[in-house]
């Protein structure tokens, strides 16, 4: 297990490896640091590993609106409920949102959303799976692991030229 820092225009993330796979991508102040929060080796910088260097630059790309999509090995750690969860956001398409309810629907019942919720709080691959997307059940921004600023940014990013236009302000 290995760790760097990659600047971004969010700020400094934590990216965290193991062996050819990416295992997580930690925000400045990030909510949900795992109890263990042991990342491992430090390595100095992206560039001095082929795996993160290539997380990075496909990270700035994605920030600078470059990118719609990640092509990357990626090991999330969680339990199968949390690794059901990261799947589905995975299929939430760029520039769309969802919301906790119905995602919960598709697990079984809206009964379900709270939990849902923390498995989407608990994403250790923020932005790759892309858990912004996840709105609350009137539109809302809610929770986000890296910031409510952050998730509106990335929202934004994202956003159809179509909306930015009937947008009025």
């Amino acid at each position: 297990m290995r760790h760097t820092e990659a600047e971004t225009v969010l700020g400094p993330l934590t990216l965290v490896a193991e062996g050819d796979a990416l295992t997580a991508i930690y925000f400045p102040g990030h909510w949900t640091l795992p109890k263990d929060a042991g990342f491992g080796e430090r390595v100095g910088s992206p560039s001095a590993d082929p795996l993160f260097d290539d997380a990075a630059r496909q990270l700035r790309e994605y920030l600078a609106g470059e990118r719609r999509s990640f092509e990357l090995t990626t090991a999330p750690r969680g339990n199968d409920f949390q690794l059901a969860v990261w799947e589905m956001l995975l299929d939430i398409p760029y520039g769309g949102t969802t919301t906790y309810g119905a995602l919960a629907d598709r697990l079984g019942g809206r009964g379900l959303a709270q939990t849902v919720g923390q498995a989407v709080g608990h994403n250790p691959l923020s932005i790759v799976i892309p858990c912004h997307r996840v709105v609350g059940s009137d539109g809302s921004l809610t929770g986000y692991a890296g910031g409510l600023g952050r998730k509106r940014f990335l929202l934004e990013l994202e956003e159809p030229p179509e909306a930015k236009e009937a947008r009025l302000f």
